[in-house]
């Protein structure tokens, strides 16, 4: 499907290896969904996928191109981003520290409010989504595309980024995930502590042209 000289085709297929590989956001999902069940996984990809959408829209209203002409507003961005990541991977390590808990205790889970406020904040502060958006609708959506072209791109690129962000909640929330989870909570942790850190210093030291 061709919306006048936009590939719609090609920019959901960037868009959909852009939100399908592993990163902070799918890793969030992942461990939420094992730890505290479907219903927190769900919230929070709601979440990721209310910042992933903000971010679009922001990107079609040329306002990616603003942001990134003030260095000091990307660099704040960048900043408060990598923290937040780091204050993840703090607390996965803290989790990890924790010795295993009783098989009858079940896991503490946060309140849905909570769960969709972390997703939403785990991709508002991330500083590539700005970039990916940016070059997404620079590259694939000539300028002066009609507002109902934009609005098309906008909505495809939401609702695939609702199916996959919401079908990692569904996967990870199954009966064998949260039995894996529930055996192996330690070293599940671990694992997104080290990710969670080496994505913040990873922003931190990358130059983000």
């Amino acid at each position: 499907m061709i919306t006048g000289d936009v590939n719609l085709p090609l920019i959901l297929l960037a868009a959909l290896i852009a939100t399908g590989s592993p990163g902070p956001a799918t890793l969030a999902i992942a461990g939420t969904s094992m730890a505290s069940g479907r219903r927190y996984g769900l919230a929070l990809a709601a979440g990721v996928t209310t910042g992933s959408l903000t971010w679009s829209i922001a990107a079609a209203a040329g306002l990616s191109v603003v942001m990134l002409a003030n260095a000091w507003a990307f660099e704040a961005m960048r900043y408060l981003g990598a923290a937040y990541l780091i204050f993840l991977a703090v607390k996965s390590a803290r989790s990890a520290l924790k010795p295993d808990a009783p098989a009858a205790t079940k896991i503490l889970a946060p309140t849905l409010t909570a769960a969709y406020r972390r997703g939403l904040l785990l991709h508002l502060t991330n500083p590539k989504a700005i970039l990916f958006f940016g070059s997404l609708y620079a590259v694939g959506v000539p300028a002066g595309s009609s507002p109902a072209t934009l609005a098309v791109v906008i909505a495809a690129i939401g609702i695939q980024s609702l199916v996959v962000f919401h079908g990692y909640a569904l996967l990870f929330s199954s009966p064998p995930m949260t039995a894996g989870y529930a055996k192996l909570r330690r070293w599940f942790e671990a694992v997104f502590a080290v990710a969670f850190a080496a994505a913040g210093i990873k922003i931190l030291t990358a130059r983000l042209n």
